[in-house]
């Protein structure tokens, strides 16, 4: 995703369930528009010195735990993207924000060419190495669990992207298998943005990957699920965001959802505001009819069953300030997701969810609107079903 979406059976169920098994800048064209240059600054993936943001470790506040098996998804979540190459600790956040699932960015290749899987591009911090694992054990005897996210706008415009970084489809798919037994998770988010969404032959791979994945997660005993997130418009995904899927489909992938990302839609050149719930409703239904035309046999119910959100709080990086996201639209998205049924509600980012820097657009650490702390996933966490 930008730097600046779930039963026990002896095989996959149908597309678009919740697949698991264990028997078994601102330029007006879409195309353009898709790689959305969304919050560059605010979604690298990169490592850093630390942020300001809340929910710092503290010593003391977490003990290390023993990392057990984790299990599916809730019908319904509310899973924010946590940055993960900033100094904050899934714990910690999670007990002051009420949150308790996260979507975990992001995993990459540390340099192009590689094929060795790497949180946010450091050598240092290899699947391997078990960064998290931890936290993560602490977070689940918290009631909670993390969405391992692979991509996002820095990895997808600098050719780190596992996909576009390896050309070994069996390397790519024994990464995403270690993924899911090093830290014992049930669903996995691919973030395909930028360059990656013009990159046929990455494209091609990743869903070969994927399809292996799903094929030895029947043999083993694993439960997977996929999620898709893709940029979009208010008019639904860009063609090429909607060629992601249909290779998906050509491949046999199946997926839990699209997770569109609501947000930098460089409409107009920014030289109106934009209604941002209103905006999102629209992007959702063009989805849907997007949906329809991959699978007409499915209905209605289901096709918003494959259908998720990310909001982005506050201000983006849309210049002139005029795509703002306020508590709100947050509860226009969340009324429209309680009727519809739809699997996953984010926003990009948790850290962003307060209020320390009005008027700042673009930051990584807060969402330069007016607001209290924890207000957006406290309103979005009452989704997830218990």
């Amino acid at each position: 995703m930008r730097p600046v979406l779930t039963c026990r059976i002896a095989a996959a169920i149908s597309v678009g369930a919740a697949v698991a098994w264990t028997s078994g800048c601102a330029s007006s064209s879409p195309a353009t528009r898709a790689a959305h240059s969304r919050a560059a600054t605010a979604r690298t993936g990169q490592s850093s010195q630390g942020t300001s943001s809340p929910g710092r470790a503290r010593r003391g506040q977490v003990q290390p735990g023993r990392l057990q098996p984790g299990r599916l998804l809730p019908d319904r979540v509310y899973a924010p993207y946590f940055e993960g190459w900033t100094n904050d600790r899934l714990p910690v956040v999670a007990a002051q924000s009420g949150a308790r699932y996260f979507t975990l960015a992001f995993l990459k290749a540390a340099r192009p060419g590689s094929c060795v899987l790497t949180w946010n591009g450091s050598r240092r911090q290899t699947i391997a190495q078990g960064r998290f694992v931890s936290q993560i054990a602490t977070l689940r005897s918290m009631g909670g669990d993390v969405i391992p996210s692979f991509g996002g706008y820095s990895a997808d415009n600098r050719g780190t992207e596992i996909a576009d970084s390896c050309t070994s489809v069996r390397q790519i798919a024994s990464g995403y298998e270690s993924v899911v037994t090093r830290y014992r998770v049930s669903r996995l988010d691919m973030d395909v943005e930028g360059r990656s969404l013009s990159n046929k032959a990455g494209i091609a791979r990743r869903n070969q990957a994927l399809r292996l994945l799903q094929q030895w997660a029947a043999r083993t005993h694993h439960r997977v699920q996929i999620v898709f997130t893709l940029g979009v418009e208010p008019g639904g995904l860009p063609d090429n965001g909607l060629a992601v899927l249909r290779s998906a489909v050509a491949h046999g992938v199946r997926f839990t959802a699209v997770n569109i990302m609501a947000f930098d839609y460089y409409n107009g050149r920014a030289r109106r505001p934009s209604q941002m719930g209103t905006e999102a409703l629209s992007a959702l239904r063009a989805t849907h009819r997007q949906l329809a035309s991959i699978y007409p046999q499915l209905s209605d119910g289901r096709l918003w069953q494959m259908e998720g959100i990310t909001l982005l709080p506050g201000i983006d990086d849309v210049p002139g300030k005029t795509e703002i996201t306020y508590p709100g639209s947050a509860t226009a998205v969340l009324d429209f997701a309680r009727t519809a049924g739809f699997p996953l509600i984010s926003i990009w980012a948790i850290q962003r969810d307060n209020g320390r820097c009005p008027g700042t657009a673009g930051s990584q650490s807060c969402a330069g609107i007016r607001q209290s702390t924890w207000v957006f996933s406290h309103l979005l966490e009452s989704y997830t079903s218990r």
